[in-house]
């Protein structure tokens, strides 16, 4: 008789360790995760990053980035496209001519689907241009 009660004690225990652990495997948010890293870089394509920010904009903003509110607003505004970024370059000013590349990437995951984005631009003027007043790279 103390076989079968130590037998039943040993499954109803490896029985609730089981279900634990599917409780614990079970999603606990019910937001998809959006979190991404920032780069720019000076030197083109394979420059030295020299500033970069951390972005998570679900459920809430938060991160290194000086204000994710309006990051993750930026963010959202591409939809995942980052390219959209590029659409509306500011006419009205002028760069000089003179080649000295940066970097921008975004790299991690928006709404549940991994993203890796990267643009050179010629310099840090035509980068401030072309992503005029975007608060994705204000940092």
């Amino acid at each position: 008789m103390r076989r079968h009660i130590a037998a039943v004690s040993a499954a109803t225990l490896l029985t609730l360790a089981c279900a634990a652990g599917v409780a614990e495997a079970q999603p606990t948010s019910l937001y998809a995760p959006s979190a991404v890293v920032l780069t720019v870089a000076q030197g083109g394509e394979d420059g030295t990053v020299v500033r970069a920010a951390t972005l998570s904009c679900a459920p809430t903003a938060q991160g290194t980035h000086p204000d994710p509110e309006a990051a993750c607003a930026a963010l959202a505004a591409t939809a995942g496209t980052l390219d959209t970024l590029l659409a509306t370059p500011d006419t009205d000013r002028a760069c000089p001519m003179h080649y000295d590349p940066v970097t921008v990437t975004a790299d991690g995951v928006w709404q549940g689907k991994r993203i890796s984005w990267k643009h050179s631009f010629s310099n840090a003027c035509v980068m401030a241009t072309t992503l005029n007043g975007n608060a994705l790279y204000a940092f």
